[in-house]
């Protein structure tokens, strides 16, 4: 049981956490290039639906990572601790603070709104790799792990 709980965190880790990073750090390249009149709009819109959607998928990944955890035994561990405040700090930043931002930019495209759509856009690069980052040191804190079995 613990292999299909780990088989499917790792996949659902590939399949959908990848895609809402990159989706993510694209977004702000193409929001700055069709705010200002040099690009279609229609990638960003893509883009923010990318992100929408994956990161509503992407909540399986903790959901099997945690029953993973239990089945081996590691929850108390500090690495595990320390990914899974990672993983809600990472959670919180998408939520909270990338995709409201994305969608001010897309409503500003479809002439929904104009606020503050080209500041969004700019603080959407550093929030956005900020994100990525975030998974970068989860994904490390998975693999190379304190106690590992595997070697390492």
């Amino acid at each position: 049981m613990t292999a299909v709980l780990l088989s499917i965190h790792v996949l659902g880790a590939i399949v959908f956490v990848g895609p809402v990073t990159v989706a993510t750090s694209m977004f702000p390249r193409y929001a700055r290039a069709a705010l200002a009149g040099e690009g279609p709009a229609a990638p960003v819109t893509l883009l923010h639906r990318i992100s929408r959607v994956y990161a509503l998928l992407a909540i399986a990944v903790p959901v099997f990572g945690l029953g993973t955890a239990v089945a081996l035994g590691v929850l108390g561990d500090a690495w595990l601790i320390a990914s899974l405040v990672l993983t809600a700090a990472s959670a919180a930043l998408l939520g909270l603070r990338i995709l409201p931002a994305q969608a001010e930019v897309v409503a500003a495209l479809e002439g929904e709104s104009e606020t503050r759509a080209p500041v969004a856009a700019r603080r959407l690069s550093m929030t956005s790799g900020v994100f990525a980052l975030l998974w970068a040191v989860v994904v490390v804190l998975m693999i190379v792990r304190p106690g590992s079995t595997t070697g390492v």
